[in-house]
C-alpha cells in the first residue's frame, strides 16, 4: 500500500469480503441529532441502531467516517501535538456488528486484517484492553498469540468506550503498532 486511499480501500474491501455492508461516511454535522455539534466517531450514524430506535437491513457494517473532535468527552485538542495518534480532523475506519458477532470474531477479523491482509509484523503489535476484561485478555492470547506483556490493561479513560452518561457503552480493545524508540510517546501504558 502506498497511500491513505489504498489503506481505506483495502480496509473497506476486507470487511466487505467478510460480510459487512459498506456504508458511506455521514456528514460532519450530523443530521437530525441535536446532541452533537460534529460527527466525532465512526459509530455516530449508527446511534439509533445501537439504542434500538432503528433497524437496518444488514447486521454488519464498515465505514470510513470523517470525524471532528474539538471538545466534549473526546476532546483530542488536549493531546494534539503530544502524541502521534491524536488529531482533531481525521477519518475513522470502522467495522460494526449489530448483534451478529462480539469480541472473539472482532479480534479474529482485526488480527487477520493487520497480519495476513496487510502483512504487519506480529512482533510490532500490542493490544490494549479494559483493565477488568479477562475475557478479552484470554482471547488476545488465544487468537493472536500475544504474550501477556503485550496485552496492556488500561482504565476507563482509555479502554471503556462510551459517548455519554447514558447509552451504548462497554469495554474495548485497541491495537497499536510500535514504531520504536525513534518516535516520541511510547507504546500504550508507557509514561
Amino acid at each position: 500500500m502506498t497511500s491513505v486511499n489504498d489503506i481505506r480501500s483495502s480496509f473497506l474491501g476486507f470487511f466487505g469480503k467478510n460480510g459487512h455492508e459498506e456504508v458511506a461516511s455521514s456528514p460532519l454535522v450530523p443530521r437530525n441529532d441535536p446532541t452533537l455539534m460534529f460527527t466525532n466517531a465512526g459509530m455516530v450514524q449508527f446511534k439509533n441502531v445501537f439504542t434500538g430506535v432503528e433497524k437496518r437491513d444488514y447486521a454488519r457494517a464498515t465505514t470510513a467516517q470523517k470525524c471532528v473532535r474539538a471538545g466534549g468527552k473526546h476532546n483530542d485538542l488536549d493531546n494534539v501535538g503530544y502524541t502521534a495518534r491524536h488529531h482533531t480532523f481525521f477519518e475513522m475506519l470502522g467495522n460494526f456488528s449489530f448483534g451478529d458477532y462480539f469480541k472473539e470474531r472482532a479480534i479474529v477479523l482485526a488480527w487477520d486484517l493487520l497480519t495476513r491482509e496487510w502483512g504487519l509484523p506480529k512482533a510490532k503489535l500490542t493490544a490494549t484492553i479494559y483493565e477488568d476484561d479477562d475475557e478479552a485478555f484470554e482471547l488476545w492470547k488465544k487468537i493472536a498469540g500475544l504474550p501477556e506483556d503485550r496485552i496492556v490493561r488500561l482504565g476507563a479513560k482509555s479502554n471503556f468506550w462510551q459517548m455519554g452518561d447514558t447509552g451504548p457503552c462497554g469495554p474495548c480493545s485497541e491495537i497499536f503498532y510500535d514504531h520504536g524508540d525513534k518516535h516520541w510517546g511510547g507504546p500504550p501504558g508507557s509514561p
